[in-house]
């Protein structure tokens, strides 16, 4: 019989009700024409591409109108890169420690470090700080319509920069979000419409050419649903995504459908979400490769990476593998630089390339993970059941020349109880390299015990390609 190893990643409050994670693994669907409905792919490596400072990496951002260069927020020091491996120009330095909002005008580039502010002038070469008397801090930054908006810390407060010039700021140049009470969290540009989130709401504003300050807010664009982390709002697939909070609670992922908020988040990710107690510090970036479009939220306190697919609304866990333990994913921030996603790591000055490619995390383990109940939904009677056999579809043959990965390993476990407790690891190879008709194979797996429902989990460190197609599994009913 199949068992059901696709989908995506779903563990529920209560395991014995679902108990399916998937970690750096993601579905991809097949219309028509496959072997199955679809396969779970093996998430992208981490492909080494230099060390930029001392990090950890802030912020990284291509220059939006020559795409010859790009930038790394490295530490309290910013560097100018001309391709993936040239050496480093140091810039100058900026302050503090967390993430940083960044905008470019064409000319200007500026660095929102909240509170401070800081330019770099491309054809001047000179980079600033930003010592306009008027000058309240920023947040996070946007660029519109030749103008940088950004939000003054702690407050409701939207300012803009002089036309094209971030340097200089008019103190008549500011308009409060008043829509709700809440004060401003963070603000985004899309579509030529600045979206400012605050706790408990959002608002949508146009430049309509104003004296003073430009921009006024569209009627009857304001949702209820703020924000719980300024760095959480990124854009994908036309539309923006962001961590939600409001007067009601926390924790629900969103996108933007129209001027309001569609739930894109399920009740699992929420639950774990929950968990993790402090989500304020939660940041995001998006990217997107061989057609999936990825919102990935990592939650720094939580030490976990979620990631959204948009091709399939599917979930699924992207993770380091550290002392034997998952941990949240290195990557801290993305650019796309001459097709390259480049992202930089949360701990130190390492940037590198994801690559679908690359099985492996700066040459450290990428361990990947599914694990999913033995029996469809609704064919479980709870009958004692021998499981004679397992075998996992997979692409086979893909094993390295020497070395690790040169027999690559499948380990299995199961787990009698909904997945309260599990068994040893068995193992399996996955073939060695050119045994493309190689079979993966468990047998003798023993009779459900307690809940006699068992969920199975397979896993693997090997850096080789990994594409699960489907697994099928002999079970045959007891008398007792």
């Amino acid at each position: 019989m199949h068992t059901p190893i696709l989908g995506s990643a779903y563990v529920a409050r209560s395991v014995n009700a679902a108990n399916n994670r998937m970690v750096n693994l993601f579905p991809e669907a097949i219309p028509a024409g496959g072997l199955e409905a679809g396969f779970l792919n093996r998430a992208p490596g981490l492909e080494f591409l230099q060390t930029v400072g001392t990090g950890p990496i802030r912020a990284l951002w291509a220059h939006q109108t020559n795409g010859s260069d790009f930038y790394v927020v490295s530490g309290q020091e910013v560097y100018k890169l001309t391709g993936l491996t040239a050496t480093p120009t140091l810039l100058g330095t900026v302050s503090g420690s967390g993430p940083v909002s960044i905008a470019d005008n064409g000319t200007q580039i500026f660095f929102a470090c909240n509170p401070d502010g800081y330019i770099y002038n491309e054809t001047t070469n000179v980079f600033a700080q930003i010592t306009d008397p008027d000058f309240a801090g920023a947040v996070t930054v946007a660029y519109l319509d030749g103008y940088f908006v950004f939000n003054q810390p702690n407050s409701q407060i939207i300012w803009v920069s002089q036309l094209l010039d971030g340097m200089s700021v008019d103190p008549l140049d500011f308009q409060s979000s008043e829509g709700s009470p809440d004060g401003v969290v963070g603000i985004i540009a899309d579509h030529r419409q600045l979206w400012v989130f605050g706790t408990d709401s959002v608002e949508v504003w146009y430049n309509a050419g104003a004296v003073d300050f430009p921009l006024e807010r569209i009627q009857g664009a304001f949702n209820e649903i703020g924000c719980a982390s300024a760095y959480s709002i990124a854009k994908l697939d036309n539309g923006l995504f962001w961590l939600g909070t409001d007067a009601r609670g926390q924790g629900i992922v969103y996108r933007a459908n129209g001027y309001t908020g569609t739930r894109v988040s399920t009740h699992a990710v929420e639950y774990a979400i929950a968990q993790y107690g402090n989500i304020s510090d939660a940041i995001a970036y998006t990217y997107q490769q061989e057609g999936h479009a990825f919102y990935v939220l990592t939650f720094p306190s939580g030490n976990a990476t979620w990631v959204y697919d948009v091709a399939t609304e599917a979930w699924h866990e992207r993770a380091g593998f550290d002392d034997g333990q998952f941990m949240r994913h290195r990557s801290n921030c993305q650019c796309n630089f001459g097709g390259n996603i480049i992202v930089g790591d949360f701990e130190n000055g390492n940037i590198y390339r994801f690559d679908l490619d690359v099985y492996a995390d700066n040459g450290g383990v990428q361990k990947w993970l599914r694990s999913w109940r033995a029996l469809p939904p609704g064919q479980n009677n709870f009958k004692r059941t021998a499981h004679h056999t397992l075998q996992l579809n997979a692409e086979t043959g893909v094993g390295l020349n020497t070395g690790q990965g040169s027999d690559p390993q499948c380990m299995l476990r199961w787990s009698d109880d909904g997945g309260h407790t599990w068994s040893n690891e068995h193992w399996a190879s996955m073939g060695q390299i050119g045994e493309y008709g190689y079979r993966t194979f468990w047998r003798r797996l023993g009779m459900t015990l307690k809940l006699r429902d068992r969920v199975y989990e397979v896993s693997g460190t090997d850096p080789v390609k990994v594409s699960i197609t489907g697994a099928e599994l002999l079970i045959s009913p007891t008398k007792s």
